[in-house]
């Protein structure tokens, strides 16, 4: 069973549901609403590996680009 609880404090930030970590050089993204669609990729935004849809990567990357200053990337 997965610690979402957990998972969300450990994570360096929070948009709509999705946890962003950094673990790395890699960011590391989780749906919190359905924890198995996640997402890992590097700091110029290309994909490394996922489980998540070619839409829901769009919407996700969107996210990223527009608020990692906040991730200190």
């Amino acid at each position: 069973m997965i610690d979402i609880a957990a998972i969300a404090d450990k994570a360096d930030m929070i948009i709509n549901g999705y946890a962003f970590t950094k673990d790395g050089d890699d960011i590391r993204i989780l749906n919190l609403n359905g924890t198995n669609r996640a997402l890992i990729i590097n700091k110029e935004s290309q994909v490394i590996e996922t489980s998540m849809d070619d839409i829901e990567i769009a919407i996700v990357l969107d996210y990223y680009r527009r608020n990692r200053k906040y991730l200190e990337v």
